[in-house]
C-alpha cells in the first residue's frame, strides 16, 4: 500500500491485542486507550488486531517537547500501526481522536479502510472551546482536583450524576484525578486549535459517525457536522449517552460498529453481527 506522507520510527506507547483485520484506535484528549475503549477491547480483540497508540503525555508515551500538531499526531498513529505490521486498517476515533482519524484518512488515504467517529468535532464548538479554556486555566494554576471535577460533570450524563449523593462525589473525583495523564493540557491545547473542516469532503473511506445526544462536552451538532461533511457518511445517534459512554451505551455502540465493519467490502463475517 502507498501513503501520501513518509513515515519514520514510531515513538509512542502502543497497546497491541488480538488477531484479524486491524483497528487503529485514536483516543480522546486527557484520555487513553483503556479509558476510552476499555469496555470493548476484549470483545473486539477476538477477531481484530487492535493497535492503540497513546498520544504524547498519555499512557507510557513521553510528554511532547512542544505543542502538539494534528499532522504529526496523525502520522505517529499510522507509524505505530505500520510498525505493528498493519499496512491498512479501520480507524476508530473518539472525541479529539475523531479529528485525528479524519486527518489520517486524508494524509494516508490508501491505508484507511473505514472510519468510526464517536463524540467528534471538525472544529471546537463553543461549549468545547470554553471547556478547553477552563481546563487549561485550572491546570496552569495547579488546580488539578478542580480539573477532575470539571471533567466529571462534563463527561458523565445528567442521569448518572443524579443517582449520586453529594457525599458520594469524592470517590469518582479521586478516580478521575488519578486518571488524568501528564499531557492533558497539551491535548486540550490541540483541541482548541483543531480544524478539519476542509478535510471532510476529501474523506473517501466509508464512515460511521456516532453522536451521543446527552454529550455535555462536545455538542451532538458537532457530530452532525462531521456526518454532513463526509461524503456518504452515516450518522447514528445514541439517545441520552454522555461524552464518555457508559457500559450500556458502549454495548449499543459495539453492536452498531460491528455491523458497520462487517458490511465493509471484503470484510470477513464477524460473530454476533446481524445477517
Amino acid at each position: 500500500m502507498t501513503t501520501d506522507h513518509p513515515l519514520s520510527a514510531p515513538a509512542l506507547d502502543v497497546l497491541l491485542r488480538g488477531r484479524g483485520p486491524a483497528l487503529l484506535l485514536a483516543h480522546g484528549a486527557g484520555g487513553g486507550i483503556e479509558g476510552n475503549f476499555g469496555h470493548v477491547l476484549d470483545d473486539l480483540a477476538q477477531d481484530h488486531t487492535l493497535v492503540g497508540p497513546h498520544y504524547p503525555g498519555a499512557g507510557g508515551s513521553p510528554v511532547a517537547a512542544g505543542p502538539l500538531e494534528l499532522d504529526d499526531l496523525a502520522d505517529l498513529l499510522v507509524e505505530a500501526a505500520v510498525a505493528a505490521g498493519q499496512d491498512s486498517f479501520a480507524v476508530l476515533g473518539e472525541s479529539l481522536g475523531s479529528a485525528v482519524a479524519v486527518r489520517i484518512a486524508t494524509r494516508h488515504p490508501h491505508r484507511v479502510l473505514a472510519l468510526v467517529l464517536t463524540a467528534g468535532f471538525p472544529a471546537a464548538d463553543p461549549v468545547l472551546a470554553l471547556a478547553a479554556r477552563v481546563i487549561k486555566s485550572l491546570a496552569a494554576d495547579g488546580r488539578w482536583e478542580d480539573v477532575a471535577r470539571f471533567a466529571l460533570v462534563s463527561c458523565m450524563s445528567p442521569a448518572d450524576l443524579a443517582d449520586l449523593e453529594p457525599a458520594d462525589l469524592d470517590a469518582p473525583v479521586a478516580q478521575t484525578l488519578a486518571a488524568i495523564p501528564p499531557g492533558m493540557t497539551d491535548h486540550f491545547d490541540l483541541v482548541s486549535r483543531v480544524d478539519v473542516r476542509a478535510d471532510l469532503a476529501k474523506v473517501s473511506a466509508p464512515t460511521l459517525v456516532v453522536a451521543p445526544t446527552g454529550d455535555r462536552l462536545v455538542l451532538p451538532e458537532s457530530s452532525a457536522r462531521l456526518a454532513a461533511g463526509i461524503p456518504g457518511a452515516r450518522l447514528l445517534e445514541l439517545p441520552g449517552a454522555a461524552h464518555v459512554l457508559s457500559a450500556a451505551d458502549r454495548s449499543t455502540w459495539l453492536h452498531h460498529v460491528r455491523a458497520f465493519l462487517a458490511a465493509l467490502p471484503g470484510a470477513p463475517a464477524l460473530p454476533g453481527t446481524p445477517a
